[in-house]
């Protein structure tokens, strides 16, 4: 191999070398998440499930997104109705496929809606009525409503609480809390606008999972 053949074979890889590391610095997002479409959403109907889950189980669901996954305790002693139809819809596949649509840095991570848009939902609604004692820590995961709905009404959105105490009234049935990957959830509350409240880049439920262990 002549030398002139090296130089331009080592120049070469150098390209390629840098071409790889491009690309892959774009496949990455703010973060640490990888950059992903935003996938196809559109409403749904779920039906409501009726089977509450057993009182001697532990069930845990780890949501797998495009930053890392997390993994929630179910609490179907304190909001049995909400706790059994998490379960149910994320068995069925129902959150797959979905996005946080809304990222409130230092506050929340709120996900579950199949349209994406905020006022989406399963087709049903469940009520567990919180206790007055009702806290929002860090890690706990509770359902959304809307101003007017009663107290611990739930559909399929769902938040993550994102600081120490999100000082919120005991209005949001209480499912669980995150026992396995909170850095993961921490990291997707900062790619959010503090002034709209929608994320900064796309985070993508992938996959959710029950397992029982």
């Amino acid at each position: 191999m002549s030398r002139f053949t090296k130089v331009a074979l080592a120049g070469a890889l150098a390209l390629l070398a840098a071409v790889l590391a491009q690309t892959a610095a774009a496949a990455v997002g703010s973060g640490g998440c990888t950059k992903v479409a935003k996938p196809v959403l559109k409403a749904r109907a779920e039906k409501k499930p009726t089977s509450p889950l057993s009182a001697k189980k532990v069930y845990e669901v780890t949501l797998t997104t495009n930053c890392g996954s997390f993994t929630i305790r179910m609490d179907q002693k304190q909001s049995p109705n909400a706790a059994a139809a998490f379960v149910a819809l994320a068995q069925r596949g129902f959150f797959n496929g979905t996005i946080f649509h809304r990222i409130v840095p230092g506050f929340v991570i709120q996900g579950g809606d199949p349209t994406g848009t905020g006022t989406g939902g399963p087709g049903f609604q469940t009520v567990d009525t919180p206790p007055r004692t009702a806290r929002y820590t860090h890690g706990v995961v509770a359902m959304a409503k809307t101003q007017t709905d009663p107290a611990g009404t739930a559909g399929s959105q769902f938040f993550v609480v994102t600081v120490p105490d999100a000082q919120l009234p005991p209005d949001y049935a209480i499912i669980g809390k995150v026992v396995s990957g909170l850095p993961v959830v921490d990291r997707i509350g900062k790619l959010g606008n503090p002034q709209t409240q929608l994320p900064t880049q796309v985070i993508e439920i992938r996959r959710a999972t029950v397992t029982s262990p």
